[in-house]
């Protein structure tokens, strides 16, 4: 009978990160923003079909990047569980947080113990009342969940994305001049990037139920201008 082949733990949990960060990084980033009217989320997609910005409920909204059909998966089952979870109790039972552990759960189960880790980073974020209340939880690939205040960046270029950001931040607190900022980082000096290449959506801070909304087209450029 022969043995079976060991890896040292440490080196297989080397391998699995350096896997799931070469996968993410071929993707492209991805902001989120806080601003005084809502939270933004700016994505660099020309797809006009595959979404990296989605609606989970009624104040909550999901972002990924990384492999598609991975995180697409991750997001139907958020919608199920935060259906399921505002259907037997109550719609404002429905929290990012617990979201996001679950999220986390999930992810960490395949990168220690999967056939291969996920190629996914997520974020789940939730609008408040006031600023105060809003909510930015990053999930990492290996399923740790980190709690962003003002903005998250997501991709394989965050660190360089993340400095633009913080050398330009918006001049202030609108919705203009966060999108702005937002695509400016994602650009960097030697691009310049259209609605085009864009995918924005926005939780509105308003008396509403559902707070999720998509800006599209001629609406982003405006904005920009």
């Amino acid at each position: 009978m022969s043995m079976p082949f060991y890896v040292p733990p440490e080196q297989l949990m080397k391998d699995r990160a350096d896997f799931a960060r070469k996968g993410i990084a071929r993707g492209r980033a991805l902001v989120a923003l806080e601003h005084d009217g809502g939270i933004v989320i700016v994505a660099e997609n020309p797809s006009t079909t595959l979404r990296k910005i989605s609606e989970i409920y009624d104040r909550i909204a999901f972002a990924a990047v990384g492999k598609y059909n991975e995180f697409d998966q991750l997001r139907i089952g958020g919608v199920r569980a935060a259906d399921m979870l505002g259907f037997r109790y109550s719609r404002r039972d429905v929290e990012a947080r617990s979201l996001a552990n679950q999220y986390a759960q999930a992810i960490g189960h395949e990168f220690t113990s999967g056939v291969k880790p996920l190629e996914v980073e997520l974020l789940v974020a939730e609008v408040g009342d006031d600023r105060e209340g809003d909510r930015l939880f990053h999930i990492s690939f290996e399923g740790t969940v980190i709690d962003e205040d003002g903005f998250c960046v997501l991709g394989g270029d965050a660190d360089l994305v993340s400095a633009r950001l913080r050398e330009n931040a918006p001049a202030d607190g609108s919705l203009s001049a966060a999108l702005k900022a937002a695509v400016a980082a994602l650009a960097g000096p030697d691009r310049t990037l259209t609605s085009d290449d864009l995918e924005v959506a926005c939780l509105v801070r308003a008396d509403r139920r559902r707070r999720f909304e998509r800006i599209e087209g001629a609406a982003v450029d405006l904005l920009l201008a």
